[in-house]
């Protein structure tokens, strides 16, 4: 019986240990640092009736971040913060710029629309502490005449709110649709 008992007791010792070690947080950097998940994934929309509904590819990008603040994303809806804070800044809370490979360099394109983008801020920003999730990004290429098929890739970066800059991931090539020239 006292053998049972011992057995029982380094058992829930046990139990209470692998319990306790599931829930050791993460130790990430205070600054962002992303990776790629995978290629560039490419999904051809077909052209539908109205205005923009042209055909287009649609380029998702996953990317994967660490933060160990978890100050990761903005109040989108916060126009004040964004115009006080990124006013001067040349890019918003993450940037994805474009590059076009041809005559054996890749030549960066102009970023149009892309010029300041925000993320919104994660739903576990209510949690204090460190970070970790994937986040997709779109781009779209229109198929407008005349166009040409291009390999491109892309370059990403992120910040936080406190503005601290993430590492610079650079994606596979894969081909779009740009403007014809």
């Amino acid at each position: 019986m006292r053998r049972q008992l011992i057995h029982q007791g380094m058992l829930a010792v046990a139990l209470s240990v692998a319990l306790t070690a599931c829930f050791t947080e993460p130790d990430y950097s205070d600054t962002p640092a992303i990776s790629l998940v995978g290629p560039p994934v490419k999904v051809t929309l077909a052209a539908g009736s109205g205005v923009g509904q042209a055909a287009r590819d649609s380029v998702i990008l996953t990317i994967r971040l660490q933060d160990g603040t978890g100050d990761i994303g903005e109040d989108t809806r916060d126009t004040t913060r964004q115009r006080v804070v990124f006013g001067k800044e040349t890019w918003g809370n993450y940037e994805i710029k474009t590059f076009e490979f041809a005559n054996g360099i890749y030549k960066e394109l102009p970023a149009g629309d892309n010029s300041k983008l925000f993320f919104p801020r994660s739903p576990l920003t209510s949690q204090k502490g460190a970070v970790e999730g994937d986040i997709d990004f779109g781009q779209v290429f229109f198929y407008q005449r005349p166009y040409r098929m291009a390999p491109v890739r892309f370059q990403v970066r992120i910040r936080d709110r406190a503005l601290n800059v993430s590492n610079t991931i650079v994606t596979d090539t894969i081909s779009v649709p740009l403007n014809g020239r």
